[in-house]
């Protein structure tokens, strides 16, 4: 895997940690779930690039006896294990944050921020 990839996920998990940041700082301000949602889905994208970078440095190994064309394969498993936590993470916090406001609504108390 080339060096500038490992520089691109870095750039996006120090950009995604900070997104995360500002979102639950107006979710908390404003008590927007949908802005809680997008500040879990900014978590969950960091967590993800975090296992991306697992992935490229195991396999960055060289060949052995048990794998003799390398383990460069492996980069793909820990992407299909990526999708999954996206989705389920994604859906589990949707569900409850839809139920939650259903069972218990509340009203709109700073609609400007709807707009920032």
């Amino acid at each position: 895997m080339a060096s500038g990839s490992k520089t691109v996920v870095y750039a996006a998990l120090i950009g995604n940690s900070l997104i995360a940041l500002a979102k639950f700082a107006v979710a908390s301000i404003t008590g927007s779930s949908a802005m809680f949602s997008e500040g879990v889905h900014s978590v969950v994208d960091s967590g993800n690039q975090c296992l991306i970078l697992f992935g490229i440095k195991r396999a960055g190994r060289p060949a052995n006896d048990q794998h003799p064309f390398g383990h460069g394969m492996e980069l793909y498993f820990w992407t299909f294990v990526v999708a999954i936590l996206i989705f389920a993470v994604g859906s589990g916090i949707s569900i409850y944050e839809g139920v939650r406001h259903v069972l218990h609504p509340e009203p709109i108390t700073s609609p400007e921020w709807t707009y920032a």
